[in-house]
């Protein structure tokens, strides 16, 4: 198994981990914020814009499903670099091209690379993280907020016909320098996915462990709601009565409470070893239920309120992902965890835009869809309790007899 960072490459690893971090969610997030110029300029339905937003889920179960598989030929840091390598393609063409089925199948390259590190990276951090493995999560969750806050603002700064261009390109440049800092980790951690070894137990697949599955499904009804408000969000405001700048800081403000979840959630889940955590996915439920009550009611009057609302019940998105490496002791059983639960996450995920903008398309109001969202959160409430009970993976793989190594999904 690989050695934890070295004391003169662990600042490195912050950054590396920060600037990943960041990657995750702006390439997605810009979208969003600009989707109703994106339909103007290719002349595309809502169905098709519902491809757009659907993509990410789509794309992250596919192939959130090989990450694993990568990992073990060329090592968790080669694995993690060329997915990066693949997103900055996206990155840098999409923008430019002239029909929306080339703009989403660079889409597809931008968010094969983000797949790969979704679910890569907890392991990495697992992994090589020693005594600042929580640090390094705290890092990791904080900064996938902040990059949900500053992804739809890029379109506040660029107007005109071609503004929603430069809106997604300009993270393009953040792109590149992620590449450039994980190539030299690259090349200092070389093979570095942990080998097979023997931990005392017989252990099942990773699917025969319940505290498994059901972080699993928390992680992709979580994930159904945080792409559907990516993605839909601001287009709801704006066709109840909000200005498009203000549906923009509303998709903003999501991202701020995201920010703040990054930096509690690892050091929570952490330090809170009884039933009380289990709570608390309860409570982010709850209030996402008032932000989509709040939205179909009272959007124009409130909508900041709402947002809030919806941020703090977003706050499910970086306890999902602190569950990860929590609820695991073996780096092998991290990323098995993580290569089971976000993609099959994600595919559930993935049909909730495409869901939304079908169903849009025929209902043609968004009281409906508001409704069965605010329903859902119900479900989430009662999946995110038990996930977040105090139960170790590993002890239930133990426990189950009909295999006799970790296997990914």
């Amino acid at each position: 198994m690989a050695r934890a960072l070295s004391r003169g490459t662990t600042v490195f690893a912050f950054v590396a981990v920060l600037v990943a971090a960041l990657n995750l969610r702006t390439a997605i997030v810009s979208v969003g914020a600009v989707l109703d110029e994106i339909i103007v300029a290719f002349d595309a339905s809502e169905t098709v814009a519902g491809i757009i937003t659907a993509i990410p889920g789509l794309a992250f179960a596919v192939f959130g499903v090989a990450a694993v598989p990568l990992a073990r030929k060329i090592g968790l840091s080669g694995a993690l670099t060329t997915g990066m390598v693949i997103g900055l393609i996206g990155l840098a063409s999409r923008p430019w091209v002239g029909d929306i089925w080339s703009f989403i199948f660079l889409t597809g390259f931008v968010v094969v690379g983000i797949a790969i590190a979704n679910i890569l990276l907890p392991a990495w951090v697992k992994l090589h993280g020693g005594k600042n493995t929580v640090a390094l999560m705290t890092v990791y969750t904080s900064v996938l907020g902040l990059g949900s806050t500053v992804g739809p603002l890029s379109a506040l700064f660029f107007q005109g016909v071609d503004g929603w261009r430069w809106a997604i390109f300009v993270w393009a440049f953040f792109g590149l320098a992620q590449v450039l800092i994980w190539l030299p980790m690259w090349a200092s951690r070389r093979y570095d996915f942990p080998a097979e070894t023997v931990t005392g137990g017989t252990r099942g697949k990773i699917w025969t462990s319940p505290t498994a599955v059901f972080i699993m499904l928390f992680f992709g009804l979580q994930s159904m709601n945080a792409y559907i408000q990516m993605g839909w969000l601001p287009k709801i405001l704006v066709d109840s009565g909000v200005s498009a700048g203000n549906a923009s800081i509303a998709l903003a403000i999501l991202g701020v409470l995201g920010i703040i979840g990054g930096f509690i959630m690892p050091v929570t889940i952490a330090r809170t070893r009884d039933h009380h955590l289990a709570r608390l996915p309860v409570f982010f439920a709850a209030s996402m239920l008032i932000g989509y009550l709040g939205v179909w009611f009272f959007p124009v009057q409130a909508w900041w309120l709402w947002s809030f609302f919806l941020g703090v019940g977003a706050l499910c998105f970086p306890m999902a992902i602190a569950l990860i490496p929590a609820r695991t002791r073996d780096p092998r059983v991290t990323a098995s965890l993580s290569g089971f639960a976000q993609p099959v996450g994600y595919l559930l995920a993935a049909s909730g835009p495409l869901l939304v903008g079908a169903m849009f398309q025929v209902v043609g109001s968004w009281g409906p869809i508001l409704a069965a969202l605010a329903a859902g959160t119900l479900v989430l409430g009662v999946v995110g309790y038990r996930a977040a009970r105090n139960r170790m993976v590993d002890d239930e793989l133990d426990t189950t007899p009909s295999a006799s190594s970790v296997q990914g999904a």
